[in-house]
């Protein structure tokens, strides 16, 4: 899979850091409970087709950036500056 970073240009996913969902997660209160915290901390949604994922471009400008993705296709469909993308 190639990834557009706005910085650098088009560069081999080897390139990045997959950090997770773009999206915030809520973070439980400190008294939720086991498992409200076990599902924080180690259960996501696997989602077939379009995901928004947060990508460190970690052998490059180091920058974060938001990536669309098709998780079927691996298609990316769209790039940008996690600090430029609104939640």
């Amino acid at each position: 899979m190639r990834i557009n970073c706005p910085n650098c240009g088009e560069r081999d996913r080897r390139e990045f850091y997959y950090q997770g969902d773009a999206i915030a997660l809520d973070r439980p209160s400190e008294d939720a409970g086991d498992q409200a915290w076990d599902d924080y901390l180690h259960n996501r949604d696997n989602p077939a087709g379009v995901t928004r994922d947060l990508w460190c471009h970690e052998a490059g400008c180091r920058a974060w950036i938001v990536v669309t993705r098709n998780t079927v296709t691996h298609e990316v469909l769209e790039t940008a500056l996690a600090e430029q993308v609104q939640a």
